[in-house]
């Protein structure tokens, strides 16, 4: 998919995210709608945080480029994670270890979400090859502390460990909208072992076809991580996450950023 403005993108999005409760036996809808405030733009007090999320309403879906030990496929970032930082950019972690769900993979067969499950194991992927343990722990640490993932939220009669199949089913399907091995590949921009790029160039790259500005992190240098920024109208489970500019700048190097190819 590309995106050329930040409407196209909004309007993708929505249909991708919407599409996580849609499809065949997929864990009901949340019954919220849309048309409440975006998540940190409310300017009274929201009462019912199964429909709003807070105080994490600045949405971060993070991306790997990891290289060395090489990660997923050679022409696509990986899932990190999903997380619900506070509107100041501070954020909670590990709120409810009542929830700390085990064998991520059998708990997404049993509830029928095995096209997750598949797609996790290919761009979803530790660099240890602990997947497991990767998975785990992003719901453990930041899953658990979403206002419209709480049991309390969910319709009557849900499955035990239904709200994390509807986390890693929305991380799946936010993902898939944000394509950014394509979009810097589109704009010339390939891993490379010589080159070095600017970050105004890796940015402006990523902003033409997204409309958004993320922010870019770096080790030593080298580029290996990006984080994209949301907030959300609605619920995790089935709202719109509208993408927004990165509140604050990552770690790379304002010059000489290298994109090195996956080992």
């Amino acid at each position: 998919m590309k995106f050329m403005s930040t409407a196209a993108f909004l309007a993708v999005a929505s249909l991708s995210i919407f599409s996580v409760c849609s499809q065949g036996n997929s864990p009901p809808s949340s019954g919220c709608g849309i048309n409440g405030p975006p998540s940190c733009k409310n300017t009274t007090i929201v009462s019912n945080l199964c429909c709003f999320e807070h105080p994490g309403g600045l949405l971060v879906l993070t991306q790997f480029w990891d290289t060395d030990p090489r990660t997923g496929p050679e022409n696509s970032f990986t899932i990190h994670g999903l997380w619900p930082d506070n509107c100041d950019t501070t954020f909670q972690e590990n709120c409810d270890p009542s929830r700390e769900y085990t064998n991520i993979a059998g708990l997404l067969t049993a509830q029928e979400s095995s096209d997750t499950l598949v797609f996790m194991q290919d761009y979803w992927v530790d660099i240890n090859g602990e997947n497991e343990k990767a998975w785990e722990h992003a719901w453990a640490t930041h899953g658990t502390c979403m206002s419209t993932l709480k049991p309390s939220c969910l319709p009557p009669n849900s499955k035990t460990g239904a709200e994390a199949v509807m986390y890693y089913k929305t991380v799946v399907k936010l993902f898939q909208t944000l394509p950014t091995y394509t979009w810097l590949a589109n704009a010339g921009i390939s891993p490379s072992s010589t080159e070095t790029y600017s970050l105004s160039t890796l940015v402006s790259a990523l902003q033409h076809q997204s409309g958004v500005i993320p922010a870019l992190d770096c080790s030593s240098g080298v580029l290996n991580h990006m984080r994209w920024y949301f907030n959300l109208k609605g619920s995790v489970i089935d709202g719109v996450f509208i993408p927004i500019n990165a509140p604050k700048d990552g770690s790379c190097p304002s010059d000489g950023i290298r994109y090195v190819p996956k080992a």
